[in-house]
């Protein structure tokens, strides 16, 4: 059954931990990645729109979609960047968050070669920020998914979500 369910879920227990570490370990660090204290907000929200992207998880792309708009992204940038397409994002931010989409695709195990070059181009601090942003954002793309599996191992698998429109689809009431 776990193949009809097509988005990404953690892959083992570790992999849980280590996002958990990454984000509870580090309140302060946290607080001004998610205030603007540390990542601009825009720049913050691409990043998070590029691993919602790859993680598919439709509760995270709503929210975070939404929140692209309240900071200033434009919404055709928005709406690109949930699909995993980076037209339309600022140079200056685009190796990052080009980077974010890789560090989801691998599961948090970036080519370290890749993450070198984004800690040349912004800086170890931003870097930190950058990442506890994606460790932020991929902890909540696989709880909204890990829910979203939930409901379709109890339905059987009848409610599942339509990739395409990110909807639950119900099964049909039966005809009498």
């Amino acid at each position: 059954m776990k193949k009809s369910f097509k988005r990404r879920l953690y892959p083992s227990a570790g992999d849980f931990a280590l996002d958990l570490r990454a984000t509870l370990g580090r309140p302060r660090q946290m607080r001004a990645v998610m205030r603007g204290g540390s990542l601009d907000p825009a720049f913050r929200e691409r990043l998070m729109l590029a691993v919602t992207a790859v993680n598919g998880c439709r509760y995270c792309s709503y929210y975070h979609a939404r929140q692209a708009l309240v900071v200033g992204i434009p919404s055709e940038e928005a709406d690109a960047l949930a699909a995993g397409v980076m037209d339309g994002c600022p140079p200056e931010q685009l190796p990052a968050v080009l980077y974010a989409q890789h560090w989801a695709e691998s599961d948090a195990r970036p080519d370290p070669m890749a993450r070198q070059r984004v800690v040349d181009l912004y800086g170890a601090q931003t870097m930190e920020a950058i990442e506890l942003a994606l460790h932020t954002i991929r902890m909540g793309n696989m709880a909204g998914n890990t829910f979203d599996y939930v409901l379709h191992r109890l339905s059987f698998g009848r409610w599942n979500v339509d990739p395409r429109t990110g909807r639950t689809k119900q099964p049909a009431p039966h005809a009498r």
